[in-house]
């Protein structure tokens, strides 16, 4: 599979944009989600090959909306990256639980995150 089209999930319009410029500019289409619960409904909707999360926003939590994508047969099968400030090692183990494929932390470094977006090729 190849990862073409991106979903950022982000409750910060700040994040939203610059995850949204370093994607486009390696030729990524990417659309974008408020909270959990929009991400949860774009990615029913859109069908993107990769859905990048965040952690902390306010009403469903990163972890809880991976949770529900993964387990979800409609979506469980689109790979999910969280994308947080929670670098704490448990934080990790505790994202890869829920189903995520990968964990990055911010400030987000550009190399690292195509490095991970491109392990899932």
């Amino acid at each position: 599979m190849s990862v073409k089209r991106v979903l950022v999930v982000d409750d910060s319009a700040t994040e939203r944009h610059m995850l949204s410029e370093l994607l486009t500019a390696h030729g990524y289409e990417v659309f974008t989600a408020e909270s959990g619960e929009d991400g949860i409904e774009k990615t029913k909707q859109l069908r993107p090959d990769l859905v990048l999360m965040d952690v902390v926003m306010p009403g469903l939590n990163g972890f809880q909306a991976t949770r529900m994508l993964t387990r979800d047969d409609a979506t469980k099968n689109i790979p999910v990256i969280m994308c947080t400030t929670k670098s704490q090692e448990t934080d990790k183990v505790w994202g890869l639980r829920q189903g995520a494929a990968s964990y990055v932390t911010k400030p987000v470094d550009e190399g690292e995150l195509l490095e991970q977006i491109a392990a899932l090729n």
